[in-house]
């Protein structure tokens, strides 16, 4: 366990490290085999939101954020960048897409995960004060 709050924050950092070594091998596929398909923004998208999970797993530890909350946004953001840059991926590697609207459904995923982290800072200012 870790520091009390239980197993999410490591869970969280697990699936951060996995995103952003994924996020590395698009960005090289971009650079080297697959120039123009859109895997640069993909594997961009998976280190931002890895580091943004870290982020989150810390904030947990440190209990600056509204736990459910919070717990829910970094999940939002884990799926919304999977489901984004798999949808990019797929389309550059095998032709199709992973369904129809999945990376802008990734991508609104996204901006509701990071609104949500950000209420689940306001709540714990509102608890604190």
């Amino acid at each position: 366990m870790t520091g009390g709050q239980g197993m999410t924050p490591t869970i969280l950092i697990v699936f951060a490290g996995l995103m952003g070594a994924a996020g590395v091998v698009l960005l090289a596929a971009a650079a080297h085999a697959a120039p123009g398909t859109g895997l640069d923004s993909a594997g961009q998208m998976l280190l931002f939101h890895a580091l943004a999970a870290v982020a989150v797993a810390a904030a947990l530890s440190q209990g600056l954020v509204f736990r459910p909350l919070a717990v829910a946004a970094a999940i939002g953001l884990i799926a919304g960048a999977a489901l984004f840059s798999g949808d990019i991926a797929l389309r550059a590697f095998a032709g199709h897409r992973l369904f129809p609207m999945a990376a802008p459904s990734g991508g609104v995923i996204l901006i509701a995960s990071w609104l949500a982290l950000a209420v689940a800072a306001m709540v714990s200012l509102f608890r604190a004060g």
